[in-house]
């Protein structure tokens, strides 16, 4: 999807603001309010790949960053510990 495809979410969005793991595929994630991610996953493989989008994985991100994957990614699995993201669709 293109850039301007993501900022008008064309697939559509599903929000997420519960502890479950969300396991649908996403072009990116707009956090929502001050959020604490347990676990981010790209491309369908069980690693959590937090750590490479987030320099201190255990701080909350400010609501209004937009997370993108890297290197032609997408994402495949977010986990929530607080707060909401809006996950916007492949």
């Amino acid at each position: 999807m293109t850039n301007s495809g993501e900022l008008i979410a064309i697939n559509g969005v599903i929000i997420v603001n519960d502890t479950v793991e969300n396991t649908t595929h996403a072009d990116s994630y707009y956090v929502a309010e001050d959020t604490v991610i347990a676990s981010l996953k790209i491309n369908g493989l069980a690693g959590d790949v937090k750590a490479t989008y987030i320099s201190a994985p255990a701080t909350a991100v400010k609501g209004g960053v937009l997370i993108t994957p890297q290197n032609g990614a997408y994402f495949s699995a977010i986990t929530l510990t607080s707060g909401s993201v809006v996950v916007i669709l492949k």
